[in-house]
């Protein structure tokens, strides 16, 4: 498996070292929790709460500031057909987005670190991508039950 990482940092604060912690936290969950296979390819995008609130009020119709939002390629609506990647091309999962201010503002909130609040909303974004969901509490169950384990596994346990 071959993970590939297009991160953007709009805010200046993601140094070199948090970005190679987000990509060892996504290159290990990648392999040995979700079992993906062949060459990967997802962006990551550092915003401020201004930015990720105009996202989410364009995209979600939520006008107010959010830690992460993932914007998956492989999900499809009613009717859709499905994108493959052809023959030697990466599958392509799709951007998350987190804003900076918010993983602050939760880590202190949760009193936990930042680099523990950050990677489960690294974590969180890639279920998405990856089509898990929290609408209903099984998958909320599901979901968040496996970002524990994937964030207790990597060393980012609450504590």
């Amino acid at each position: 498996m071959t993970m590939t990482i297009d991160m953007h940092d709009e805010t200046g604060e993601i140094n070199e070292s948090i970005q190679k912690s987000v990509i060892k936290l996504v290159d290990f969950a990648a392999d040995q929790s979700l079992h993906l296979e062949g060459e990967i390819e997802c962006s990551i995008t550092f915003v401020d709460n201004e930015r990720i609130q105009v996202i989410n009020r364009d995209y979600r119709g939520i006008d107010r500031p959010t830690d992460v939002i993932s914007f998956a390629l492989e999900e499809m609506e009613e009717g859709e057909v499905p994108i493959l990647p052809e023959a030697g091309e990466p599958r392509v999962l799709g951007d998350i987005i987190i804003s900076v201010e918010r993983t602050h503002e939760q880590a202190a909130e949760y009193n936990h670190s930042f680099e523990r609040e950050l990677g489960f909303l690294v974590i969180h974004g890639l279920l998405h991508l990856l089509g898990y969901d929290h609408q209903t509490k099984e998958q909320e169950q599901e979901m968040f039950g496996l970002q524990e384990k994937i964030l207790s596994s990597f060393g980012l346990s609450r504590d």
